[in-house]
């Protein structure tokens, strides 16, 4: 590693106004941009001991071999050249964002005499106004189909509209009123301009004035006795309806918005974006962002900010944009925003309402957006093939791990603690082997939690033991499982550290079983531990042994958190009608039986607990007040 003093520059040489700062490697190539409201007190944050530096940040400076900066006069200036040579520079430490979609948007080329609309899936082009992104381009397509009816602009290409126009004849559009035919010359440059920005400004969410406008149009031709002029405008308002319900409904007024929202795990994070335009989602998103440092979530949408909002073209800015975290340098980016949007623009977490219930749903699209991620990835052949060599040649073994267990355990402050072990075969999990362990040890901590788990697992692998004296509470476990669990499998994962992976070790010990390997994948940093290691070991962050691994991992902490809410809430359920005076055990299944749920029990009124076979109006009476009492914190 490169000593700090060797890169540090010379004490009070650097500024202390708002810059952006690059890093070289020794062959000058820049490896990081960032970006500072005072250069020497950021940059002062790198030259510190390593082992004090998250680690991604220690490889990056391990890596450098100088940094120089440009001084700028605001945070607003900063953000943007941080953007400029970020694109430019392509810094290997810098997030990567990775989109594997490439979205439909609604275009209108307004910088041409007579604009016209098309789905695309271009760059964005200087004079172009976009909508989107749309989810589906069939949809967006139809939707196309149906505007046209209403603002007949045209749709051809222009080699068609040349053609048009020497033949001095319009398109089938032309004759079936799906385009005004300015190649003819039936309506003028100005008026077909004038359709055009009629056609944004219903796409910019207008749509309710243009519905109201040709309703009242209607009624006047039919009191003059139009009725044919009557009868088209009905089929504009109609089609106008048609579009507008394709869009779902956000909000119950016309608020224009964005909503982002982030779902992370330490080395990615999955992005989901909501355009709402007068009330209705008109355009969606979703892309993963690759973490080559340490981010918080507020970092992370304060980057996916600036990306979204640099793209060439983007003109359609809402005055409110909805983040589901607070962001550090919310004021830059607003200054930032309103500059680019000519007009203010306001950054904010909602907390109430609509607004928090879709945001919520946002949270729900980006954690989704991820998962698909990582499944897409482990469900490749090739990838799955990758990854399991990897985690051979690291973990040093003579063969790839195609069977992987994984054993997590789940507690609520020592109360209901159970264990998980999951399977993963040839990279795929396999749900048919998954177990669950009832801890039976209440005193058990989780070195000890994870020890049981292990011996009941491993029990008939045991050399010194007879399957049928695995002493007192470990009897049932792995004796049923003689088939599915005939082999060990090839690599043994613990949700946890070094004390846990030592625990898991020491079981297997005892027990005589020397031929399974043993690691440890941590959370905080992802760090993969060895039993008789001091230091972990540090994949890669694109390693794809190491998203296997998190996979693994995640599964099996899901899998325990699953089966510890079922026993918790089981074990409050028993608890809280135990306490009911005069109410026995066959009575209170009746009860969960007859209402469904411990929901719909304490939902019932007294008359209601009274038509259970049973239970009289005294008992009804003391249930009721049992179920409703406050209940003492233990």
């Amino acid at each position: 590693m490169v000593h700090e003093s060797t890169l540090r520059p010379p004490a009070g040489s650097i500024p202390t106004e708002p810059g952006v700062y690059r890093f070289r490697d020794g062959t000058g190539r820049i490896i990081y941009v960032g970006k500072a409201r005072n250069l020497r007190s950021r940059l002062a944050s790198y030259f510190q001991d390593p082992e004090q530096l998250h680690p991604r940040t220690a490889n990056m400076i391990a890596t450098a071999r100088d940094v120089d900066w440009v001084v700028v006069g605001t945070e607003v200036e900063a953000l943007t050249l941080e953007y400029a040579w970020i694109k430019e520079f392509d810094p290997r430490f810098n997030v990567k964002f990775r989109d594997d979609k490439s979205y439909p948007y609604l275009a209108f080329n307004l910088s041409d005499p007579f604009p016209r609309v098309a789905v695309v899936r271009e760059a964005k082009k200087l004079g172009t106004r976009y909508f989107g992104p749309y989810a589906h381009a069939w949809a967006l397509r139809e939707m196309v189909d149906e505007l046209l009816r209403v603002f007949p602009i045209r749709s051809c290409r222009d080699g068609v509209f040349r053609r048009a126009q020497q033949v001095g004849r319009p398109c089938l559009l032309g004759y079936i009123d799906k385009c005004s035919a300015p190649c003819v010359g039936k309506v003028s440059e100005d008026e077909h301009r004038g359709i055009v920005l009629d056609f944004c400004s219903f796409m910019a969410g207008s749509g309710d004035g243009f519905i109201n406008q040709l309703e009242i149009q209607m009624g006047q031709a039919a009191g003059e006795q139009r009725y044919e002029e009557a009868g088209r405008l009905r089929d504009r308002v109609n089609a106008l309806r048609r579009a507008t319900e394709r869009n779902a409904v956000a909000f119950h007024d016309d608020t224009d918005a964005d909503v982002i929202a982030v779902s992370e795990d330490p080395l990615e994070a999955g992005v989901q974006v909501f355009h709402v335009r007068g009330g209705r989602i008109r355009g969606e998103r979703g892309f993963v962002i690759e973490k080559a440092q340490e981010l918080t979530p507020g970092e992370v949408v304060g980057r996916s900010l600036q990306r979204m909002y640099s793209e060439p073209g983007i003109s359609d800015i809402p005055r409110e944009i909805l983040v589901s975290v607070s962001v550090e340098e919310t004021q830059a980016l607003e200054a930032w925003l309103t500059t680019l949007r000519e007009g203010p623009v306001h950054l904010r977490v909602p907390a109430r309402g609509d607004k928090k219930a879709l945001m919520e749903t946002a949270l729900k699209n980006a954690a989704h957006t991820l998962q698909t991620h990582r499944m897409k990835r482990a469900s490749d052949l090739t990838t799955r093939s990758i990854a399991l060599d990897e985690i051979r040649e690291v973990l040093g073994m003579a063969e790839a791990p195609l069977r992987i267990e994984c054993i997590d355990i789940s507690t609520t402050m020592g109360q209901n603690t159970v264990g998980s072990l999951v399977v993963f075969e040839d990279g795929l999990p396999k749900k048919s082997d998954y177990r669950s362990f009832i801890i039976n040890n209440e005193q058990a901590d989780d070195t000890a939690a994870v020890a049981e788990v292990v011996t009941r697992r491993f029990m008939k692998f045991a050399s010194q033991f007879p399957e049928t004296s695995a002493g007192p509470g470990l009897e049932v476990s792995v004796i049923e499982d003689k088939k599915r669990f005939a082999y060990p499998p090839g690599l043994l994962v613990i949700d946890g550290g070094q004390p846990q992976v030592r625990a898991a070790q020491d079981a297997l010990m005892a027990l005589g079983v020397t031929d399974v390997p043993v690691i440890g994948l941590a959370k905080r940093l992802e760090e993969v531990w060895l039993p008789d290691e001091q230091e972990p070991l540090i994949l890669p962050r694109s390693s794809e042994g190491l998203y296997l691994l998190q996979r693994v991992r995640d599964e099996s902490h899901r899998f325990a958190i699953t089966f510890h809410r079922k026993r918790r809430g089981k074990a409050m359920t028993a608890s809280v009608l135990d306490d009911i005076d005069g109410l026995g055990q066959v009575r209170a299944k009746a009860l969960l039986k007859h209402f469904g749920s411990m929901k719909a029990l304490k939902a019932a009124s007294i008359e209601e607990l009274k038509q259970v076979v049973g239970v009289g109006p005294a008992l009804a009476a003391r249930i009721h007040e049992g179920l409703h009492a406050p209940r003492e914190k233990k």
